[in-house]
């Protein structure tokens, strides 16, 4: 008998979200689990080119090696730049305050 581990691949969006769980051989990399999973088929937004992964919410390498139980994330892109919102946000704050001021 070959020995197996579990472990989880997830993918949500905003409306509809997935999780596939899986019994892998030892070994098993985080991309070879999406692989596996047969999300990238189901999900037209998923890029096997450009994943950004993730297990249990920290960034990962997709030839991280996986461990019984993980849960390997498969993260969309960012609609956002983080940086750029707080960029616009500060702007605005500093000219509400110079209008309400007067």
């Amino acid at each position: 008998m070959t020995e197996r581990i579990q472990v989880e691949v997830a993918f949500a969006l905003p409306a509809r979200q997935k999780i596939v769980s899986l019994q892998v051989a030892p070994g098993t990399t985080a991309l070879q689990a999406v692989e596996l999973s047969g999300l990238a088929a189901e999900f037209a937004e998923i890029d096997l080119g450009a994943l950004k992964l993730g297990i249990f919410s920290k960034a990962v390498k997709p030839e991280t090696v996986l461990r019984e139980h993980d849960r390997v994330e498969i993260y969309r892109p960012l609609l956002a730049d983080p940086k750029e919102v707080r960029r616009q946000r500060a702007e605005a704050g500093k000219v509400t305050k110079k209008g309400g001021a007067e």
